[in-house]
């Protein structure tokens, strides 16, 4: 059977919904932490996780932040629509539209779409005694997106768009918590670690780190590196089709420093990954490389890697090799940074390149992130998913975590 073939209704489980963490624990990194090994599965306390870690390990951290990319505003008639950010439009940048002191452009998914017809939506925001009014109008939307075209332009007080969802987004919490956004998610649904805005959904993998684990992970002499992947909303969208082939993965942008693919290739090319997020990021490096290898003077848009890449490239380029031709990609058109996006989907079929151990929470049924782990697992995940519902975990993004580590050979 190719992976193209893979029927999602193998890759269900019954996830009760006293199992969901609808809140997170008082201290993070309080939460359990299943361990799975050489086929032996074990739990611990996940503030005990530098002691799995060997010294000398590279860990990778997606250092993304999530945005508080939901804006509601109020139509004359008593409307309610919600407008939620998904990837900035004009400018298409993040770091630059989040400087913007006038007005940007973002794609976004509407709710109450039908009620809005076409008119500017106001909203009169009072921000450290200033007025400001924001105002938000529906453009033409691009022919490859399904998503909405929305111009927001605010005046009043020379504020950054940045501040401006500072002050009055709403971060936006999983769908499945079924609960509204609280204050104290501010803080519990952002890694200590985060840093660069762009995520609507947080790399939920990394809530559990707390400085004292962190700071014992350096102390144990464990390397850490940080990549960019900025999580869309697209990471909640079920898999609809009976066959995982007619099923569209989104795209999201990622970004990684040459330092850390100089690292990777210093760590012979194995790292621990925090998270489905870094996994994706690590792993699409070896196609980027192999583009490339193919044609050195290639375009750096032209650098995301497709859905169906992995399955259907035939290049024959070592994992080191791989990373070494992004590195020399970059000194030659004078990056410090690889900038560029990726749609891949990692289901089983797919042999990991860089990955030899996971850090990351449990999954919903007949997702693409549980397709992810099963193929990291080869095909193991149902007993290490039995073994955290036999034994009480929490799922999903407040839930607890694991700590897998690939098996040597197939099933």
């Amino acid at each position: 059977m190719s992976t193209k073939e893979i029927r999602i209704e193998n890759y269900d489980y019954e996830l009760p919904d006293s199992r969901i963490a609808k809140f997170p624990l008082a201290q993070r990194d309080h939460s359990k932490l299943l361990l799975y090994d050489k086929e032996t599965l074990g739990e611990d306390s996940f503030f005990n996780l530098p002691k799995h870690i060997p010294g000398g390990s590279l860990m990778i951290f997606n250092n993304t932040k999530v945005i508080q990319a939901r804006l509601h505003f109020r139509k004359t008639t008593g409307a309610l629509i919600e407008v939620f950010l998904l990837e900035p439009y004009l400018p298409a940048d993040y770091e630059r539209i989040f400087q913007q002191q006038e007005s940007c452009s973002w794609l976004c998914m509407i709710g109450n779409l039908k009620k809005w017809k076409g008119e500017t939506l106001v909203r009169e925001i009072n921000i450290a005694g200033k007025t400001v009014t924001l105002r938000a109008e529906k453009k033409e939307k691009p022919a490859s997106s399904q998503y909405e075209n929305v111009c927001f332009s605010w005046d009043g007080g020379g504020l950054s768009f940045s501040e401006l969802l500072e002050a009055v987004g709403e971060l936006p919490i999983p769908p499945y918590l079924n609960r509204d956004t609280e204050e104290s998610d501010k803080t519990t649904y952002q890694t200590v670690y985060s840093k660069i805005k762009g995520s609507v959904a947080a790399p939920t993998a990394g809530l559990h780190f707390s400085y004292d684990v962190l700071k014992a992970l350096d102390d144990n002499g464990v390397e850490r590196q940080e990549v960019t992947l900025h999580v869309g909303a697209g990471t909640f969208k079920p898999v609809k089709s009976d066959e995982i082939g007619s099923h569209e993965m989104h795209t999201e942008y990622i970004c990684v420093r040459r330092e850390v693919l100089e690292s990777i290739i210093e760590h012979d090319a194995e790292v621990v990954t925090v998270g489905t997020t870094s996994v994706r990021t690590i792993e699409s490096l070896y196609f980027i490389g192999c583009k490339i290898a193919e044609c050195k003077e290639i375009a750096e848009e032209k650098l995301h890697v497709n859905q169906w890449e992995p399955y259907e490239n035939e290049c024959v380029l070592t994992p080191k090799d791989a990373l070494q031709e992004i590195i020399d990609y970059l000194d030659r058109n004078h990056l410090v940074s690889l900038h560029t996006s990726t749609q891949i989907i990692i289901a089983p079929g797919y042999e990991y390149k860089y990955v030899k151990k996971l850090i990351t929470n449990f999954h919903q049924p007949k997702s693409t992130l549980l397709l992810l782990v099963s193929a990291f697992l080869k095909g193991h995940w149902r007993e290490v998913y039995d073994y955290a519902l036999d034994r009480d975990f929490r799922f999903l993004s407040y839930g607890d975590s694991s700590l897998l580590t690939a098996p040597e050979n197939k099933i």
